[in-house]
């Protein structure tokens, strides 16, 4: 009995050893959890601000010559991919006649707000001014930039048989009084039928019509029999065989032409710039949106491969303006012995 009371004693005493050990034993604290760095979310770039300038409206491009004639058809394509950087639609106003001077001369009368642009051809431009075919100068416009710089050549139908290159044409020439479609009398086409005939020795017939595109249509209804053009207005044509170019080299496009200046005539570039200007008066902030935007326009890869079949050429608004007026003083620096009398 003894013994067993002292068992009973021992459990209760182990009892409460268990029991004081449990209580002695806290949970630890949870460790607070590292905060996660505050996700912040990356605003959407926000569209660039736009500061100045910028047409409100659809903007005219006026182009002095009927559409499908060569200005119109790189202008459009201009066009096309300025709308992007313009933030505009860009519409084409041809205004055909008088040798470009009645669409230049509603460009000079336009409104120099900058909802109207337009397309100059030099020299065509400078030789209406010194025929007296509108009532501008130069001083009546606004240059912006140079889109485009063609080199001028002289063509025959592609297939002519009465002279295979240009050794014979000349040759021909000599013996027979030839016809020369020109895209009007002393516009830049015309320059180049006299500056090859002149440098040549032979003598031809002037068909003066108001713009390219008409000149090739006589070339190609047998009207002429020859002419002077420029690259971008026979593009991707295979009605029209080029004979040679009004270069120092040969045109990297036609590796297989010879220049003039090779077969021993006219020995220098003659061609033409297309460029686009505003009336006189339009502000600086006008200017410098064009010319920033045309700009971004010719370095787009898209119109860039669009462009591919003539020659872009970008100029500042500055070198522009230089441009028109050098080509000024080269057309009125042709004297009167240039010219047939």
């Amino acid at each position: 009995m003894k013994n067993f009371k002292k068992m009973i004693c021992a459990a209760l005493c182990l009892a409460m050893v268990f029991a004081l050990c449990a209580c002695g034993q806290t949970e630890a604290p949870a460790q607070p959890e590292t905060p996660a760095e505050p996700q912040t979310e990356t605003p959407a770039e926000a569209p660039a601000e736009t500061t100045g300038w910028a047409p409100n409206g659809p903007v005219t491009m006026i182009v002095a010559y009927k559409a499908g004639n060569g200005t119109d058809v790189t202008a459009r394509i201009l066009a096309k991919y300025a709308e992007k950087y313009v933030g505009q639609t860009i519409v084409i106003e041809n205004v055909d006649g008088g040798s470009g001077s009645l669409g230049w001369s509603q460009l000079a009368a336009a409104d120099p707000d900058g909802m109207t642009i337009g397309f100059m051809n030099l020299p065509n431009f400078n030789s209406s001014i010194v025929k007296g075919l509108g009532t501008y100068t130069t001083a009546d416009f606004t240059a912006i930039c140079n889109h485009v710089t063609e080199t001028s050549m002289v063509v025959v139908r592609a297939d002519e048989t009465r002279f295979d290159d240009i050794d014979g044409l000349v040759a021909y020439a000599k013996e027979n009084n030839t016809v020369a479609s020109t895209n009007g009398a002393q516009a830049s086409n015309h320059i180049g039928a006299q500056a090859f005939a002149n440098s040549a020795g032979f003598k031809y017939t002037d068909l003066p019509q108001g713009n390219t595109n008409d000149e090739l249509v006589s070339l190609l209804g047998g009207e002429a029999d020859w002419c002077v053009v420029k690259a971008a207005d026979i593009a991707g044509r295979a009605d029209v065989k080029v004979l040679a170019v009004f270069a120092e080299e040969r045109l990297p496009e036609y590796p297989d032409v010879p220049t003039l200046g090779e077969k021993g005539f006219y020995d220098k570039w003659l061609g033409s710039s297309r460029c686009i200007v505003a009336p006189a008066g339009v502000s600086e902030e006008v200017i410098k949106f064009y010319e920033n935007a045309f700009k971004q326009t010719m370095e787009d890869p898209d119109y860039l491969a669009a462009a591919s079949e003539f020659v872009t050429d970008y100029k500042d608004a500055e070198a522009t303006a230089a441009l028109i007026e050098e080509q000024q003083a080269f057309t009125e620096g042709l004297s009167t012995g240039f010219w047939y009398e």
